[in-house]
């Protein structure tokens, strides 16, 4: 059990993740936690941007244009991952129980991101921890056809990896006492995270007694 716990405290460990894990590690990450339903957990943005601190400072001694590849290539195909699962499988996924690893709230405050900015909502969802991994499901699930699909995917991935990891890499280069405080980086990520989700689901539970009146 102990183990189990230990393995689980390492995926959240962006930092430890970066120094021994390396790109290999980091581009298998962002890609399960861009399209499989089961890995919302995992660190997204900031694994991003410790990635491009790291790689600034030459912790990680990847050359920049790799690494943008590595990581822009994992979160594409992850998410075209979660749209074919959604595609083929969005039956199961809807009328599945839920578990430790997933539950029905997430599928409905994907759709209601889905309500509120349509198509974009592919883009946006990218800087949205658990909406991230639930948005390419849900198109899949909707049926949106797939070159519009891969067309947000493609942008959304482009921005949300040039945004965070090229600023990593930035301010890694410029200010390389920087890797002295990534606690705080990675506090000050939790904190944007956390209002995010919570905002976002208290706007959902307003918007619900509002839908009622109107019907």
């Amino acid at each position: 059990m102990n183990q189990i716990i230990d393995f689980f405290q390492y995926l959240l460990n962006s930092e430890e993740i970066i120094r021994t894990g390396g790109l290999v590690l980091i581009t298998l990450i962002i890609f399960v936690e861009n399209g499989i339903f089961f890995g919302f957990f995992l660190p997204g943005d900031y694994l991003l941007f410790l990635s491009g601190v790291f790689a600034g400072t030459k912790l990680l001694n990847v050359p920049l244009w790799l690494l943008l590849s590595c990581i822009f290539g994992a979160a594409v195909l992850g998410s075209a991952t979660g749209y074919l699962t959604g595609y083929y499988f969005g039956a199961r996924i809807k009328n599945r129980p839920d578990s430790l690893f997933f539950k029905q709230k997430y599928i409905d405050n994907t759709r209601d991101a889905f309500l509120r900015y349509g198509n974009s909502a592919l883009i946006i969802s990218r800087f949205l921890p658990i909406v991230r991994t639930f948005a390419p499901l849900l198109a899949g699930l909707i049926h949106m056809p797939a070159p519009f699909f891969m067309l947000y995917n493609v942008i959304g991935g482009a921005i949300w990896v040039l945004t965070l990891v090229g600023g990593g890499f930035y301010f890694g280069e410029k200010f390389p006492w920087i890797v002295d405080y990534v606690q705080y980086i990675i506090l000050f990520f939790l904190a944007i995270t956390t209002f995010t989700v919570i905002k976002g689901y208290l706007n959902a539970r307003k918007q619900k007694p509002a839908e009622k009146v109107s019907e």
